[in-house]
C-alpha cells in the first residue's frame, strides 16, 4: 500500500468521547488509525475540490456559464 510512519497526535475531546477514543485505542488501534486516515483523506479531497473550484471560478455541480 503506502509507506507509513508513526505520528503523535494530541487532541482535546469532550470527556465521553475521549473515554471512547481511549477504549478504542486500547482494544482496536488499527480501527482508530483507519478512522483518522478516512477523515484526513476526506479533508484532502475537499480542499482539492475547493482549490479547483476557486481556480476555475465554477462551482462543482453548477451548470457551465452560457456560451461555454
Amino acid at each position: 500500500m503506502w509507506e507509513t510512519r508513526s505520528v503523535q497526535i494530541d487532541v482535546r475531546l469532550p470527556g465521553d468521547i475521549a473515554a471512547q477514543a481511549e477504549e478504542v485505542q486500547r482494544t482496536d488501534p488499527e480501527f482508530l488509525s483507519r478512522v483518522i486516515l478516512y477523515g484526513l483523506t476526506r479533508r484532502s479531497v475537499y480542499r482539492h475540490l475547493r482549490e479547483r473550484e476557486t481556480a476555475t471560478g465554477v462551482s462543482e455541480g453548477a451548470p457551465p456559464p452560457m456560451g461555454s
